[in-house]
């Protein structure tokens, strides 16, 4: 059912967000794996980061980068057994990051990813809890940290989701839920255009945004969504990640034109 279907979140799309580094802490190895992550060459970073966390394990900066790789790393793994030992390892780490630093933006971000991960190929009612805690770790983060981008493409994401639940489906996951925790296309325009002021170089917030409005389909939405894709396709191309960027905006923007 779409229901399920639109509840993994569609995370392929949310591994390129790189969440906003923290101040460097006074240690060469650690400014290595901050530069080499934010390039996104996280192949790299991973060995670094991790012998960090090998040698202080209880280090809530070092935990939480390291879920967030085993995020993006996952995705990558040859089998869907391999990807799943790498998601729950980033939710596993994750969740001990949160533990540590319960107040910690980028401790709950990593949560929330790892959490989307693993509803890749969960069960459906897996996904709906997910799906629910997901939404609370992106606010949490925004709570403690409201300039930190990637929980405002969650919840875009989260939003459009809910938006584009039939009657049907409403009823289904207010069952489950308890009540439904709202959801309209204008809030996730909203969020999009507030990830999108944080962090403007990346142009997946941009293609998100245009699919919301795509979807909503209001008069002159495709025409909006149309200036979203060519702001999107003008941004440099610095990594593998802007690269599959560009490619969705244009992509989008050639079945927009059509």
């Amino acid at each position: 059912m779409k229901l399920f279907r639109t509840l993994t979140l569609h995370v392929f799309l949310l591994h390129f967000l790189i969440p906003q580094l923290s101040q460097s802490q006074d240690n060469p190895e650690f400014a290595r794996a901050v530069r080499l992550q934010e390039d996104g060459r996280w192949e790299d970073a991973f060995p670094v980061i991790k012998g960090l966390l090998k040698a202080d394990s209880s280090n809530s900066e070092f935990l939480w980068r390291t879920s967030f790789l085993y995020s993006q790393l996952g995705v990558r793994q040859n089998t869907e057994t391999n990807k799943q030992i790498w998601y729950k390892k980033a939710l596993y780490l994750a969740q001990k990051a949160v533990s540590v630093a319960p107040k910690s933006a980028n401790c709950h971000y990593a949560y929330a990813l790892a959490l989307g991960r693993i509803n890749e190929n969960a069960s459906s009612k897996t996904k709906i809890d997910n799906a629910k805690l997901i939404k609370t770790e992106a606010e949490l983060a925004i709570r403690y940290d409201p300039k930190l981008p990637g929980p405002y493409h969650i919840l875009g994401r989260w939003h459009r989701i809910v938006a584009d639940f039939n009657a049907f489906e409403r009823t289904m996951i207010s069952a489950i839920f308890g009540s439904l925790p709202g959801g309209t296309y204008e809030d996730a325009i909203k969020n999009f255009e507030k990830a999108i002021t944080l962090e403007p170089q990346a142009g997946i917030h941009y293609y998100e945004l245009a699919v919301t409005l795509e979807e909503r389909d209001n008069k002159g939405d495709r025409e909006k969504a149309i200036q979203w894709l060519n702001k999107a396709i003008q941004l440099p191309v610095r990594t593998e990640a802007d690269r599959e960027h560009r490619s969705l905006c244009n992509n989008l923007l050639h079945n927009l034109k059509s």
